[in-house]
């Protein structure tokens, strides 16, 4: 998520699908409406755009996006696996899995951006080529959060937003979370990695339950069309790992 706000900071604009998977974050990290439209329309405006093609063509779908136009529908944070098997990015897009849909060779350039050790990329890399896209990421997040990357401590990542959860309690552990998705969509702070393994690779025993998991939230998304968040971005420990 960090790669996006950074795109959309230097470029002042996103695709669909990548402020689609941005703003439905957002809004799950407890953004609310009035403040997503102003963050929105002050970076598209930085763009060269007027306010005005802002409000006719952009402003709609983030309304749409809080249940407050077309179907009412309360749409909710897109999980690692809807991402994962998701729509994959194009040329200009910015959305996706940066485990599932990164260059090798980027990744790695982004993985020791993190000041994560040689040694830790290499363990990361071994999860990625395996298809255990989730793995990477709790590993990671254990490298940028100096903790133990021990396979049956390492943390299950199964949302961008339990990421953020999870990386907030630890470096500001006083501070009460925001977060807006259900409770049943979190993953208890102690899990372990062997919850998570087998559902992200196709083909596995856990897929069917997966393919319907996926089959329900594209349901929930069906009708979609078309400076303090700097502070909150800049402060979690490797955002780009989710």
């Amino acid at each position: 998520m960090q790669h996006l706000h950074y795109a959309l900071k230097a470029d002042h604009h996103l695709k669909h699908f990548g402020r689609l998977q941005f703003g439905l974050f957002l809004k799950g990290i407890g953004v609310s409406l009035e403040e997503a439209l102003k963050f929105w329309r002050s970076e598209f405006i930085k763009g060269n755009m007027d306010v005005d093609k802002f409000d006719k063509q952009y402003a709609y779908a983030i309304r749409h996006n809080y249940g407050k136009e077309g179907k009412r529908t309360n749409y909710t944070p897109y999980s690692c696996m809807k991402i994962i098997m998701g729509n994959p990015p194009g040329a200009g897009d910015q959305h996706g899995c940066p485990f599932r849909h990164t260059r090798t060779d980027v990744l790695v350039q982004q993985l020791k951006a993190m000041k994560i050790s040689s040694t830790q990329v290499d363990e990361v890399l071994v999860k990625v080529k395996s298809n255990h896209y989730q793995h990477a990421c709790g590993m990671c997040f254990a490298a940028v959060h100096k903790q133990s990357s021990a396979e049956d401590t390492v943390l299950a990542i199964d949302h961008p937003n339990q990421y953020f959860e999870l990386s907030q309690k630890i470096l500001h552990p006083q501070k009460p979370s925001t977060s807006t998705i259900p409770r049943t969509m979190r993953t208890p702070q102690n899990a372990t990695l062997q919850t998570s393994c087998a559902s992200d690779v196709p083909g596995t025993d856990s897929e069917t339950n997966t393919n319907k998991k996926i089959k329900q939230e594209a349901e929930l998304d069906e009708g979609w069309e078309n400076d303090d968040l700097d502070e909150i971005m800049s402060g979690v420990a490797s955002m780009e790992s989710m």
